[in-house]
């Protein structure tokens, strides 16, 4: 029998009116710090989003107590959940943060709670996009997109999702454009955007159902239109389909990730900088990871561990295995 791993890793999102969102903070901190449970969730007048990690138990009854607990009315049942496994715990503390927005766009007019496009499973995302008359806009940041997005998306180039009205106002026309379809990494911010661009006229708005990670989960590679790797926000850094571990690595300097290829270009510094932060105007920054680096490595000679080695070990040991494993069965299939 397979042991599962220790830790249960929860990302949750839910957009529904909440007037009293303010009263949810003591009650949602004591329950998680109680069981153990470390991460962040967001609170805002429109929803939750966030992502936490604990044992099975523990999450399986945050679940629980979110949908079915009296302190909430029912309100976060049918949010929607997406959930991974880890051997060791990836947070180092619990946070409940009181928020204006739980992905902000500043746009008063995109309320997922009242108005939203229409949901698309990741198994008839592919014919909805292979259509003619769609227009697939990837609603990610820049250097999300630069590791992988689908075939015919449209790169809307933003560095924040804030970003993101001012595309819609100077490249998308509701008269024009008749269908669109958008996609991100989870599902919360193409769904903040759906209601957005229903707002501003556009009639026949789609969006990725629990985003691109359950696209990459649910459909099979040799019938996916999905090229590169997905970025997360977390030491993973990126994956592919089956949700494996990419290849990706953080810069610890400026935070881009950064491919293979990137890692091998001359600016390239491990721990310090990356060719995106090289410039002197990023010298401070350069210092701050150098100096973050010489103290790794000193915990590294010392056999210690330093604050998040561990979780970047895990990862890259975990990246390491789905690499070999890949490696051998290309070797398998080279034979048969």
């Amino acid at each position: 029998m397979t042991e599962l791993p220790a830790i249960k890793i929860l990302a949750i999102y839910k957009f529904v009116d909440q007037p009293d969102f303010e009263s949810l903070k003591a009650p949602l901190a004591e329950f998680c710090c109680g069981r153990g449970i470390r991460g962040t969730l967001l609170v805002a007048p429109e929803g939750i989003n966030g992502t936490v990690a604990g044992t099975p138990g523990a999450i399986d009854e945050l679940v629980g107590w979110l949908s079915d607990g009296n302190v909430f009315g029912g309100r976060f049942g049918g949010a929607e959940i997406k959930y991974s496994f880890a051997d060791s715990q990836p947070f180092y503390r619990m946070k409940v943060r009181l928020k204006p927005e739980i992905v902000t766009l500043r746009a008063p007019e995109a309320n997922p709670g009242r108005q939203v496009g229409t949901y698309v499973d990741p198994e008839d995302w592919n014919d909805l996009i292979d259509q003619d008359d769609v227009v697939v806009i990837d609603t990610r940041n820049d250097y999300e997109v630069a590791l992988g997005t689908f075939r015919k998306a449209q790169d809307p180039h933003t560095s924040s999702f804030t970003e993101f009205k001012d595309y819609v106002a100077s490249e998308l026309d509701p008269q024009k454009h008749k269908k669109v379809a958008m996609f991100c990494t989870g599902g919360i911010r193409c769904e903040k955007a759906s209601s957005y661009m229903l707002a501003q006229g556009f009639e026949e708005v789609f969006h990725l159902k629990g985003g691109i990670l359950n696209y990459l989960e649910k459909v099979p590679q040799d019938k996916s239109l999905w090229d590169g790797e997905c970025f997360v926000f977390d030491e993973r850094v990126s994956v592919r389909h089956g949700l494996e571990i990419g290849d990706a690595q953080l810069c610890r300097a400026c935070r881009q990730p950064l491919t293979p290829a990137d890692r091998e270009r001359e600016a390239f510094i491990e721990g310090v900088q990356c060719h995106h932060c090289a410039g002197e105007e990023n010298a401070s920054k350069r210092a701050a990871a150098a100096e973050r680096q010489r103290q790794i490595e000193l915990a590294a000679a010392r056999g210690e561990a330093h604050i998040g080695a561990d979780v970047r070990k895990a990862a890259e040991e975990r990246r390491l295995a789905n690499t070999a494993r890949r490696e051998a069965d290309r070797a398998r299939n080279r034979k048969g």
